[in-house]
């Protein structure tokens, strides 16, 4: 169970985040691709945040990951700059795809099918625990 040390330091990165990579975006000409943060966890210590993603269209969000993985320190920096008064240290940033909006359409297409993902689990795919 998060803190509310956890909660509150996720809540500054995941809103900073968000506008440091919507900003890069349309910076880098990234136009028509949308880059959200979904949800931030940080460990007990607030060593490590994890960052969970959703890129729509989702095509190329593999790339873009990797994109956005090789540019970690940029973005620490970026970060660290955005909330110098308010942290004193910057975790480390490891970044993942969120699937669940996938999930959630696979679902709604089984249930639209008229075969029962609830019967018969091999319909759906099996989803990574975030």
């Amino acid at each position: 169970m998060e803190s509310q040390r956890q909660k509150k330091i996720a809540g500054i990165i995941q809103k900073d985040i968000a506008d440091i990579l919507q900003r890069a975006a349309k910076d880098g000409g990234l136009s028509g691709i949308l880059i959200s943060v979904t949800k931030v966890s940080v460990t007990a210590d607030l060593s490590i945040a994890k960052v969970y993603l959703s890129i729509f269209p989702n095509t190329d969000s593999e790339e873009l990951l990797e994109g956005i993985k090789s540019n970690e320190p940029l973005i620490k920096h970026e970060l660290a700059q955005r909330t110098r008064h308010q942290l004193r240290r910057i975790p480390e940033l490891q970044f993942f795809i969120d699937d669940s909006l996938d999930y959630i359409e696979n679902i709604d297409k089984s249930l639209k099918s008229g075969k029962n993902p609830i019967e018969n689990r091999d319909l759906l795919d099996k989803r990574k625990k975030l």
